[in-house]
């Protein structure tokens, strides 16, 4: 078991958790974003702070790697890369899609045990980045990016219930009406769903190359022309 800081940064929301032996034990978090150029790096401060007053060793580093924000997850895992390097711990990646998953497969009772889950973040307009999993998040289909239609997940709403979540869940509400069709509001990417899939990363030694990790965009960040001054 292990003592691990997490930081999620992938979306608007921005949040640091610790976790110890796969319970946390401390969190912050602002919904209020994208802010994370200003806040993060005060909440990893308060989170070590929190480590060091209990005299709890720091055994690892968790980043949630994306899909996402360029610019959060940039943020992130620089964040994450430097505090890993500084305490010589090894990073952990948690893919963001799975960790959308957590909340709803711990607290959700009532889940079919046929349910697929179809997490997404938005990539604007009618674009969302997503992938598929069963119950035991086994991936049916990888990430991509999808334009959602009433058709893009027919042939997993045909087969069994579907749960639609995070943020790019919302714009599939006015275009998706299958009766399998679950949609699971505000389910947020947050630090503190991340400590059963690092623990697990952790005790299975699956660690990142600090110098070499880079998030998973999925798309080449496109930056905009500077408009001409007249």
């Amino acid at each position: 078991m292990a003592c691990i800081l997490h930081i999620e940064t992938s979306t608007t929301v921005c949040s640091v958790a610790v976790s110890e032996d796969s319970k946390v034990i401390f969190e912050q978090q602002t919904l209020e974003g994208p802010s994370h150029a200003t806040v993060l790096a005060p909440y990893v401060d308060e989170a070590l702070s929190f480590i060091e007053s209990h005299a709890i060793p720091l055994d690892a580093v968790a980043i949630s790697a994306g899909p996402g924000s360029y610019t959060g997850l940039r943020i992130g895992t620089s964040v994450a890369k430097g505090v890993a390097y500084g305490r010589n711990v090894p990073l952990i990646a948690v893919p963001t899609l799975k960790l959308i998953t957590v909340p709803t497969l711990l607290f959700d009772d009532d889940m079919p045990e046929d349910a697929l889950l179809v997490p997404m973040i938005d990539a604007r307009r009618m674009e969302v980045y997503a992938a598929v999993y069963d119950r035991a998040l086994r991936p049916l289909r990888e990430v991509q990016p999808d334009i959602v239609t009433a058709d893009t997940y027919k042939e997993w709403l045909d087969r069994a219930p579907v749960y639609f979540l995070g943020n790019g869940a919302e714009k599939c509400k006015e275009v998706i009406n299958h009766p399998n069709a679950r949609f699971v509001d505000n389910a947020h990417p947050l630090a503190k769903y991340m400590a059963p899939l690092a623990e697990k990363a952790f005790l299975d030694g699956k660690f990142e190359d600090l110098a070499y990790f880079e998030p998973f965009y999925l798309k080449d960040f496109q930056a905009s022309q500077p408009k001409k001054l007249l």
